[in-house]
């Protein structure tokens, strides 16, 4: 491809690049999907810096035009031919029930299955993490601190870490020490501790609707019942419902993501999340947090945490670097307010210690400042892969299909019309070696059997889309059926 010659201009190099790029683009030189010239490329063509180059695509960037893809190269945005409808606010049954989700164990065993395609597990792809730098820091941990690295520790876990997270824990909105913080094994056992420590075996847990399947695992193994609540794909958890609960109900606990929620990826307003706490305040009611998607907000800055309202320590706020650096270490917190004494206690009966090498790996890792350039990158990529999920739903998918849009994370929530089975559709696909999430395991009630789970986190690639392609001819073949 020729490009244009830069001419003299009151404007930067790099902005003159831009513009060119971007001539090319509104031209149709450079279709939606065509990977742009590589940084190299252009900096021999044009006789620039590759810091220039690279600069004008952080402008193009900007200005929302191109999209990243980590070890692949700058790629011009998709732009949604048909924009697919929005599910609208969930009316789960508002009885309290039993928790028997089973059914989520099996659906997720399908990760083992190294040929599957993973569009079912909320997972990262392994390219976009920092693995390199990790394995080299992990190796100078155990070199420079070979006992330290291998000795028993104790609640509340690794000092340098908890600093770490809680000059981290600032950008939410939350002023704690890092005293106030106890090291888990990822998010998951910071919520087990955190309901185990403010609930007793019957008692009643307000959750959203649909949740994470391994929230109502966490409820099934502690003996407790779910009280699921309507949620808005957009707003998150109905305060009104919550409100009427409170009043009517037995409630002892309210468990939820108020950003980015798994799987539907709601983000709650500052205005509403003040309003959650506030309420929950005023009935004494503890709140368990899982905010493990809150550094993924694809624009503006990071939503605060429900955590940064809490003025009387009822919010146990959990979160982890699963998502964002390492799925496998399992490094994550809990800060638990006034209930942390019974946190430490618990972990220190159910497991002792979170292991310290990996705590040390990653406290490093943060403190070397690389951390938020690494969020940078990862946002971009996640937001350009929901995109052309999105994007490959509007091409595959029938048009009374509907998708949440979601403004940070990396989950998608698929609906379809009432009758559709999305088990069925689960077992079917298996058999080509895709894996989705139903909707039936993220619901105590049975509910959302029309509806399924997808994985953005995915490097997006042919297979992918291949994958999405069968998916939608799957879909359609099933819904022929059933007319």
């Amino acid at each position: 491809m020729k490009l244009p010659i830069l001419t003299h201009s009151d404007k930067h190099l790099y902005e003159q690049i831009a513009d060119c790029l971007q001539s090319l683009i509104a031209e149709g030189t450079l279709q939606p999907g065509d990977r742009l010239p590589s940084v190299r490329k252009l900096h021999e063509q044009w006789s620039v810096s590759i810091s220039t180059v690279l600069e004008a695509y952080r402008l193009l960037e900007d200005r929302g035009l191109i999209s990243v893809r980590p070890q692949s190269g700058y790629y011009v945005k998709l732009k949604l031919t048909t924009a697919p409808s929005e599910p609208q606010q969930t009316m789960p049954q508002p009885n309290a029930c039993s928790v028997d989700n089973s059914l989520a164990f099996r659906v997720i065993c399908t990760i083992r299955d190294s040929q599957t395609i993973k569009l079912g597990a909320a997972v990262p792809s392994m390219e976009l993490l920092p693995l390199a730098a990790l394995n080299r820091i992990m190796g100078q941990v155990l070199r420079q601190q070979p006992n330290m690295a291998h000795a028993y520790d104790v609640p509340p876990g690794c000092e340098p870490l908890r600093h770490e997270i809680a000059r981290r824990l600032m950008h939410a909105g939350c002023s704690v020490s890092p005293k106030e913080i106890v090291t888990t094994n990822g998010t998951f056992e910071g919520v087990y501790l955190g309901l185990k420590a403010v609930t007793k075996p019957g008692d009643t847990v307000a959750i959203e609707s649909p949740t994470y399947y391994g929230l109502l695992e966490v409820l099934e193994i502690l003996h407790l019942k779910a009280l699921e609540l309507p949620t808005h794909p957009r707003e998150g958890l109905s305060l009104p419902h919550l409100e009427a609960a409170l009043y009517h109900k037995q409630i002892a606990a309210c468990a939820l993501v108020s950003n980015f929620s798994n799987p539907l990826g709601s983000c709650m307003s500052d205005v509403k999340k003040q309003q959650l706490v506030e309420l929950l305040t005023q009935h004494q009611v503890p709140l368990v947090e899982d905010d493990v998607y809150g550094e993924l907000h694809f624009q503006g800055s990071r939503p605060k945490a429900l955590k940064s309202f809490d003025r009387e320590g009822l919010v146990l706020h959990c979160s982890s670097f699963s998502k964002t650096l390492s799925p496998g270490l399992r490094v994550g917190w809990i800060v638990a307010g006034r209930y942390q004494a019974k946190v430490e206690q618990l972990k220190w009966v159910i497991n002792q210690t979170t292991a310290i090498a990996p705590q040390l790996t990653i406290a490093a890792f943060l403190a070397n400042g690389g951390y938020d350039r690494h969020l940078r990158q990862l946002r971009r990529a996640y937001q350009s892969q929901m995109t052309s999920m999105i994007q490959s739903i509007c091409d595959y998918f029938p048009p009374e299909t509907r998708v949440t849009r979601p403004s940070g994370g990396h989950v998608l929530w698929v609906e379809l019309p009432v009758g559709f089975d999305a088990m069925q559709l689960y077992e079917t696909a298996l058999t080509h070696h895709i894996s989705i999430a139903p909707g039936q395991i993220f619901s105590v009630s049975g509910g959302y059997q029309n509806c399924f789970r997808l994985n953005c986190g995915l490097l997006w690639s042919e297979q992918v889309d291949r994958a999405m392609r069968i998916l939608g001819t799957l879909i359609d073949q099933q819904m022929q059926s059933q007319r």
